[in-house]
């Protein structure tokens, strides 16, 4: 019976390990198959290796076949891309300006020696279209770091990716194959904010358009507000 008891399990018909490797050749288990579809999707899209940094900001960040469609009385194609990269880039002039000016006047009004800040600007691109325009500005009177960031995208991702983008009973990945690529293309806004007063909080948003080439298109982002110090009546007018 101690015999009997000590003796090595036999291995199940067919799950040796020169099994499970020979059908694994044959047929790659889900997990590896999802982890090739992420390899695949990862390849197709933007990478943080792929830009090149130009010297001055290009007039428009679209791809030129977009601009030129866009431009086309015949077609719609390409309009709403162009009027948000021209509506955010708007956005960021403005905002970068009056952030400069408030650091001006505080400079101003505070004894010599202060300088107000001042954004600097980086730009790039991508070969395959889209790029980016960074502003930073760092150590200035009122704000120890900001940021205003403009992105154009176009890549791939997964339907899974596209319903999870969508509100409840909208359903945007109807029509898509599982694992299938949906070519897209994305514009957006972004900043962070961190005031040198801790009283003050750190301020984030961002505001973006979302396009794919099937014609589906949703506009996302917000804004939030992160204090150091909590104070109830400031939570609640930001709320208003």
């Amino acid at each position: 019976m101690t015999a009997f008891l000590s003796a090595p399990l036999p291995t199940p018909l067919g799950n040796t390990t020169a099994q499970r490797t020979a059908r694994g050749s044959r047929l790659p288990s889900p997990h590896a198959r999802r982890r090739m579809q992420r390899a695949a999707w990862r390849a197709a899209g933007p990478k943080f290796d792929d830009h090149v940094a130009v010297d001055a900001r290009p007039e428009s960040l679209v791809r030129e076949s977009d601009a030129a469609a866009a431009g086309s009385a015949e077609s719609s194609t390409g309009v709403m891309r162009v009027k948000f990269e021209e509506m955010v880039r708007k956005a960021q002039d403005s905002i970068c300006k009056a952030i400069e000016e408030v650091e001006a006047r505080y400079a101003k009004e505070h004894g010599e020696g202060l300088v107000g800040g001042t954004f600097r600007e980086d730009a790039w691109v991508r070969e395959n279209g889209g790029g980016g325009i960074s502003r930073v500005l760092q150590d200035g009177a009122v704000f120890e770091k900001a940021g205003v960031n403009v992105s154009v995208v176009y890549g791939e991702m997964p339907p899974e990716a596209v319903k999870a983008a969508s509100d409840r009973g909208v359903t945007r990945d109807v029509g898509y194959k599982p694992g299938e690529s949906v070519p897209f293309f994305a514009c957006g806004v972004s900043s962070v904010m961190h005031p040198k007063n801790p009283m003050a909080p750190t301020v984030h948003f961002n505001y973006r358009y979302f396009e794919t080439d099937r014609g589906l298109w949703w506009f996302g982002g917000g804004t939030d507000l992160t204090p150091t110090y909590l104070f109830e009546d400031d939570a609640n007018t930001s709320m208003e």
